[in-house]
């Protein structure tokens, strides 16, 4: 069976939270970037959604011998769609899956909900790695759906947090003030 692909466009992007080998970094088009809540979880994720006039970065990975097992386990909460080869603006061009919250389980990031930190900071040290200032501030242009931030740093809660470089963090913090984003305190 021919290994299979999928498409990651926020934690994926940092390969330090994932072993998956052949993972380039790529643009796509069609889809834009959003914080959702899944209310089956009660938590809230970065997603995306069909969007015709929007381009994505992230990372186009192989899934060994086609299997979904783990990749689909730690996507819990998340539905795969197929990539066609037309989506890819940049990059090698792989039909490739990528996962999406479905709209009927979605809700904005509340306060019940809040996008952690920690999450935030991984997803960021990603693409500083692998596009850039260029490609982080790509990150934040292109992400909708910002709601209240829970700083989280000092007891992450975000199962693959991982220490992130102070610049890196500093970075995510002044955005978050730019974009007026609220931030909790635990």
């Amino acid at each position: 069976m021919d290994d299979a692909f999928f498409f990651g466009y926020g934690s994926l992007v940092n390969r330090h939270t994932h072993d998956y080998p052949d993972a380039l970094p790529v643009t796509i088009r069609g889809w834009r970037r959003e914080w959702r809540m899944a209310r089956s979880l009660g938590r809230t994720f970065l997603s995306v959604v069909p969007d015709a006039g929007a381009q994505i970065d992230g990372l186009v990975a192989r899934v060994p011998g086609n299997d979904w097992a783990a990749l689909d386990l730690r996507e819990t909460g998340y539905q795969r769609h197929a990539l066609g080869a037309g989506a890819f603006a940049r990059g090698p061009i792989r039909p490739a899956m990528i996962y999406a919250i479905a709209a009927q389980d979605a809700d904005k990031a509340s306060h019940t909900a809040p996008i952690k930190l920690s999450y935030l900071d991984v997803v960021v040290e990603g693409f500083d790695r692998e596009f850039g200032a260029e490609g982080v501030a790509r990150f934040f242009d292109t992400t909708r759906g910002w709601g209240p931030v829970l700083d989280d740093r000092a007891a992450p809660l975000y199962p693959r947090a991982r220490p992130v470089a102070a610049h890196l963090q500093r970075l995510v913090d002044d955005r978050l003030h730019n974009l007026g984003v609220l931030r909790l305190g635990r």
